[in-house]
């Protein structure tokens, strides 16, 4: 793609979402929302390929459901209320559809089902930006209005989260696996959103870190697929070592960062009571963890037999990526120390 087209395209990804973080008016945030859209979609089809062209279609038609579903319920508000604020949103109509609308924009179970599709059929740098910044803008919008309907966020929390280690378990393609993860942390933040929002946004810092880390190794490995995964030790032998660290962070393993998010949500959870909802949460990581470890043995203690279809796996050591990933995988793998700070941030 031609620089100035892609600067362009990239200015618009984070104009859409600038607009959305700055507005308290419903029209001016769908607005952002929409220059998100139709900024990602050429960076999605840029390489033409029928998969990629399929999957940009799929979000299109969702992205777009969603925003029509957005707009409507902030029509209605505005019909019902009088007024078009983000954060007065009294009647529960409208505020539900909005919700709904949202968690369809996000990926959250049960509107998920277009997330792993439309993550398989893209290249490894389009859907690192389509699982971490494209989900700002609908997130800041769900942290502002607040939902009024509690059970609404309970229910879909620990749906995504069961969905997302259930739908994770039997997959071989590493994009759709990232996809059902995705899915399944963001449950984890829609848990505990109504309590302690300054935890959700932890765990969303938290999330991106551990997400661009492993995009960043399955793109330096030019792995799309467990097998390949094998071969990557021929590659990069020290990041076959780090890299079931990373994996087993983004499980929420201990003593990995990923484990400082879940912890302090199991916590807040006891507090408020729900004893039964963290249990059922923690109980679905564990089917996370599951999918994360089969990753882990097949990267570190496995050897391809066979000669693979794909990219020659090249024995020079690549020069690409090397410090963002290296900076990334640091902070994925030894954050966990600074819970007790991080704590004391939270309840000041």
């Amino acid at each position: 793609m031609n620089p100035s087209v892609m600067a362009i395209l990239l200015f618009g990804l984070g104009l859409g979402t600038t607009i959305t973080f700055a507005s308290s008016h419903w029209l001016l945030a769908w607005m952002g929302l929409e220059m998100n859209t139709l900024a990602i979609i050429p960076l999605m089809a840029q390489h033409h390929h029928p998969r990629a062209v399929e999957a940009t279609t799929k979000y299109f038609l969702t992205q777009a459901a969603a925003a029509a579903t957005l707009l409507f319920a902030s029509v209605t508000n505005a019909w019902l209320t009088g007024q078009w604020d983000i954060q007065q949103i009294m009647h529960p109509l409208p505020n539900t559809m909005i919700t709904l609308a949202l968690a369809l924009k996000i990926g959250l179970a049960p509107l998920h089902a277009w997330l792993p599709e439309v993550l398989q059929g893209l290249d490894l740098t389009t859907g690192l930006i389509l699982s971490t910044w494209q989900k700002l803008a609908p997130f800041a919008l769900i942290l502002q209005i607040q939902p009024s309907n509690s059970a609404l966020l309970v229910i879909l929390g620990l749906a995504s989260a069961l969905v997302g280690g259930w739908g994770g378990l039997n997959q071989t393609q590493l994009r759709k696996i990232l996809a059902y993860s995705s899915i399944a942390h963001l449950g984890w933040m829609i848990l505990v959103l109504q309590f302690s929002p300054s935890i959700t946004l932890l765990t969303l810092l938290t999330y991106f870190v551990m997400t661009f880390s492993t995009f960043l190794v399955f793109k330096l490995n030019k792995s799309t697929n467990i097998n390949t995964l094998a071969t990557s030790w021929t590659k990069a032998p020290a990041l076959t070592a780090l890299t079931p660290l990373v994996l087993l962070s983004l499980g929420g393993l201990p003593p990995l960062t990923g484990f400082m998010p879940k912890w302090l949500i199991l916590q807040e959870l006891t507090k408020q009571g729900l004893s039964p909802t963290a249990t059922l949460a923690a109980l679905s990581a564990l089917l996370s963890l599951y999918f994360y470890l089969r990753l882990s043995y097949a990267i570190a203690l496995t050897i391809s037999p066979n000669n693979l279809t794909g990219t020659t796996p090249w024995r020079l050591p690549s020069i690409q990526l090397t410090y963002p990933l290296a900076t990334s995988t640091a902070m994925t793998i030894c954050l966990l120390p600074l819970t007790p700070a991080v704590s004391a941030l939270l309840t000041s």
